[in-house]
């Protein structure tokens, strides 16, 4: 599934950009799985149903998968679909690459779709267009609420109540440490033959009105579980249970951390991707294995 589709108007295969947005609460995560409520199997059945997903004949692939209780307001998937022939569309109008008007499909998916999950967005992506492996990085945020009477009611469904107050000023100086090419092992659930390195590009918190702190971490990719290990660790230092050099003597140690924040905080907010003509390239440089030698 992590090969391009061949171009359209040779008989081949069309691929489709999807932008997605859901809200992870009664989800058990992204992926599918058998007799489990997922966002990939509701979106799928949603495509299936409509064309051109009728005629689609591979899963979605995602940009990232989230696990359970995870949101995404910046979630991006493609599919391959086959191209509509005269007369398929039903109503819809379809143009020349057999492609019917997306704009009215994105209604038609929303109608099947619950209400937690929605496509924002579709479009013909460009040739070479991989939504893994061609992102040039993932944009998370994570948001904890250091009120003494724990968080606001409307935002409990994304917001951490943490029982201490926060210390900002030691969250970044913490966070700052853990920047750049490392392998994070420390921070990561490890899987049999996966690398862990993985380059850190932004860690910063900051306080938004008087009781909500926002963490944005940014990387060119994510482990297992590292972003809620990254959080966890730094919340500990945030409110002075463990000294600000802690998280980067854990990196260091490369032993696992078992201080792991809960899902709901965690949203995925973003996906960067390069220029059209910097796709291909992108893919193959990210199926490398990477290491630190």
């Amino acid at each position: 599934m992590d090969e391009p589709a061949a171009p359209s108007g040779e008989g081949g295969l069309v691929r489709l950009r999807l932008d997605v947005s859901y809200d992870g609460t009664d989800f058990f995560g992204w992926a599918k799985q058998p007799d489990r409520r997922t966002v990939q199997g509701l979106l799928e059945d949603a495509l299936w149903k409509q064309p051109p997903g009728r005629s689609v004949p591979r899963s979605v692939v995602v940009a990232g998968r989230t696990d359970t209780g995870v949101h995404a307001s910046g979630q991006v998937v493609h599919v391959d679909a086959v191209p509509l022939g005269p007369g398929e569309g039903g109503r819809l109008s379809v143009d020349a690459q057999g492609i019917p008007d997306l704009e009215r499909m994105c209604h038609r998916w929303n109608r099947i779709l619950p209400g937690d999950v929605r496509v924002l967005g579709a479009r013909v992506a460009p040739e070479g267009f991989d939504a893994r492996f061609s992102a040039m990085r993932r944009h998370y945020r994570y948001q904890v609420s250091d009120a003494p009477w724990g968080v606001d009611p409307l935002r409990r469904r994304d917001t951490l109540a943490w029982n201490r107050p926060l210390d900002v000023d030691a969250l970044n100086a913490g966070s700052r440490d853990l920047l750049g090419l490392n392998d994070f092992a420390a921070f990561c659930k490890q899987r049999e033959g996966a690398t862990t390195v993985r380059e850190l590009q932004r860690f910063e918190w900051e306080r938004v009105g008087p009781h909500l702190v926002v963490a944005h971490v940014s990387a060119d990719a994510f482990c297992h579980s590292m972003v809620r290990s990254l959080v966890g660790a730094l919340l500990m230092v945030g409110d002075g249970r463990r000294p600000r050099p802690w998280p980067g003597d854990v990196l260091r140690a490369e032993q696992r951390t078992s201080t792991v924040a809960p899902a709901h905080g965690l949203t995925l907010v973003g996906v960067d991707y390069p220029s059209d003509d910097e796709l291909p390239s992108r893919a193959a440089a990210t199926r490398a294995v990477r290491s630190l030698g």
